[in-house]
């Protein structure tokens, strides 16, 4: 009996030193990318899940940071290594943890930055996609902020593309904000992005109206 608990308390350490370890990459991570150091945070969330097999969150991060990376980005060969890298690990992620509406809004960013780069290439075939992804979301998690927020966002472009009035979804966007109130992620380091972007959105929608009104 006295072996079993001297093994049993062995186990327990040891797990506790892996999750301290686990905490202090990731705050570590974070930190790095609070400070303007997202390259640097990505290289130590790839560590991370080196060691993390069965843990879908570096994963995500390493892929969320490389698809913000690749927007905005001119060189089609960093473009593609980035995107690619995002995809590879995302691909992880989903086998980890399916169905998770948080890996889906992140598979839509990837489309998206794909198609921002080159519309007439990638549009034809990942328009379609990031459709069907926002609808599978909604009806995943409805009150997420960030679905609302995505989404509204991606039928923003959309309309706007097609020369549509967009303000329906300004409305959205500001649901999203409503919901951003109350949301609370569902671990430590669970995603927690959008509520800025949903503000910074919602401006631009409030100078859209005004100067509707002053025409």
């Amino acid at each position: 009996m006295k072996k079993f608990l001297v093994v049993f308390g062995l186990f327990i350490t040891i797990g506790l030193w892996g999750q301290d370890r686990y905490s202090e990459g990731m705050d570590k991570a974070f930190l790095l990318w609070k400070n303007d150091m997202p390259r640097e945070a990505a290289n130590l969330f790839e560590r991370i899940a080196m060691v993390e097999l069965e843990n879908w969150l570096p994963y995500y991060y390493v892929a969320h940071i490389n698809t913000l990376l690749s927007f905005g980005e001119k060189d089609e060969n960093k473009l593609s290594l980035q995107l690619e890298k995002a995809q590879e690990y995302l691909n992880t992620a989903k086998m980890i943890s399916p169905n998770n509406a948080e890996i889906l809004i992140q598979q839509a960013l990837i489309n998206t930055a794909w198609i921002a780069f080159d519309g007439a290439s990638y549009g034809p075939t990942l328009a379609a996609k990031n459709t069907a992804l926002y609808d599978k979301v909604l009806a995943l998690e409805p009150m997420n902020p960030r679905v609302v927020l995505s989404k509204a966002e991606w039928d923003m472009g959309t309309a706007r593309y097609f020369g549509k009035d967009t303000s329906l979804y300004c409305l959205e966007i500001k649901r999203s904000l409503e919901l951003f109130t109350n949301f609370k992620p569902k671990g430590d380091y669970h995603p927690n992005w959008g509520k800025h972007r949903a503000e910074y959105v919602l401006e631009g929608c409030n100078l859209q109206i005004n100067h509707k009104n002053k025409q």
